[in-house]
């Protein structure tokens, strides 16, 4: 479990994408609760930013008028599908920050309410 928290943490930090720091804490906090599942995410060529990738595919699946909103269960359901690692989505309250707003007149009610050319 350690080994996949470091991979993950290593990630972080060496992003520039704020999406990546909270699928990564949604990540981490999941392998906390599920160790079994550390090994998915060990996985050499699967990453954080490649889940977000699989993200935006789903969005475009979706999408009408060039826009998609995935809720916060749909978004972490596609990460975890990613990673191989089965079983439903549990949204941390407390562990995934969310992110800074780029408007302060309309604040969204989903991490996940972006258009797709803001995900990448």
């Amino acid at each position: 479990m350690q080994n996949a928290i470091i991979k993950m943490n290593a990630e972080i930090d060496s992003s520039n994408n704020p999406y990546v720091k909270v699928i990564g804490e949604f990540l981490k906090a999941h392998v906390e609760a599920n160790p079994q599942d550390a090994e998915k995410i060990l996985v050499d060529d699967k990453t954080i930013l490649h889940s977000l990738e699989s993200m935006k595919a789903e969005a475009k699946e979706k999408q009408q008028d060039g826009m998609a909103i995935l809720t916060d269960a749909e978004g972490f359901a596609v990460v975890l599908k990613y990673f191989d690692i089965e079983g439903q989505a549990i949204i941390p309250t407390a562990t995934v920050a969310p992110l800074p707003s780029t408007n302060n007149t309309q604040k969204s009610s989903s991490r996940f309410d972006i258009s797709l050319d803001e995900l990448l």
